[in-house]
């Protein structure tokens, strides 16, 4: 049987075994995946043991995603863009190393929510890895522009500095969190603004008749909640980005696209409850 692992550390919460025994069952595919917590400063060595007990590929979560882009021997243009690896594929002379968070979240806006993304001001919250990993897959789909807001605007203006090559006809700009005042017509969180109760930094006109995306989910996603009460068209947390994410890791090991919308309908039930279930 072939082995997978997610590591983080955190990990205990990660709810990829479920995704991934999921997938496997309804692909039939003979493999296993659990979850493995390592400890800080030890990600390379933890790696080279799976690998050398013949593991075949890693998910890779907080905080190890630049640590997974330093160790491997080879980066997809994603993974290399954001200078993050989320996905690691492991046998052979070479490991590889994609990143498949931004295309996880463009599945989720434009095939589960229906959203069209070109022509349109999507707004994104933050400049670290999370942003970085989604920007590429963003800027692809055509929008309007891109604004990149963050606390530390010197931050935001390198990540745009980075990005600009891959911008095409997308205006990319940066702010700081106070240089918000235009309206977006999509809202996305990519920090932990919720959580430490700052969100009030954001006008309510910025949002108002947006659709607003948080990339955490479940209890995690205290944006969600804000940006619904101050006026946001719609709202959405980011289950159905790791959904997708972990399906296109899937696809990358396995070779077959599993189907995802039964699997993130039983773990909307699972977070939300049934009555809450989306």
């Amino acid at each position: 049987m072939d082995e997978y692992l997610v590591v983080g550390n955190p990990v205990e919460h990660s709810l990829s075994p479920q995704i991934h025994a999921a997938f496997a069952e309804q692909t039939k595919q003979d493999m296993g995946y659990a979850k493995a917590l390592v400890p800080l400063g030890g990600f390379a060595e933890f790696v080279d043991r799976f690998a050398a007990g013949g593991g075949k590929g890693l998910n890779v979560t907080v905080p190890f995603k630049p640590d997974a882009f330093a160790y491997v021997d080879e980066h997809d243009q994603a993974a290399q863009t954001a200078q993050a690896v989320n996905t690691i594929i492991l046998g052979g002379n070479r490991s590889r190393g994609a990143n498949t968070d931004g295309v996880g979240l463009r599945t989720d806006l434009t095939q589960r929510h229906g959203l069209a993304l070109a022509g349109q001001k999507i707004l994104v919250l933050g400049a670290g890895g999370a942003a970085q990993g989604i920007l590429q897959p963003l800027l692809e789909a055509c929008p309007s522009e891109i604004i990149i807001a963050n606390r530390t605007l010197a931050k935001a203006e390198t990540v745009v500095q980075a990005f600009a090559p891959l911008q095409g006809e997308t205006k990319l700009f940066a702010v700081g969190l106070q240089g918000i005042v235009d309206r977006a017509d999509i809202v996305i969180n990519s920090t932990s603004m919720g959580l430490q109760g700052e969100t009030a930094v954001l006008p309510q006109q910025v949002i108002e008749g947006a659709f607003c995306y948080d990339l955490a989910y479940g209890s995690s996603a205290v944006f969600c909640a804000w940006a619904r009460d101050h006026g946001a068209r719609a709202v959405s947390d980011g289950l159905g980005m790791l959904v997708e994410q972990a399906a296109t890791s899937f696809e990358i090991w396995r070779g077959v696209r599993p189907a995802t919308q039964t699997v993130y309908s039983q773990l909307r039930e699972q977070i939300d409850g049934p009555k809450q279930a989306r």
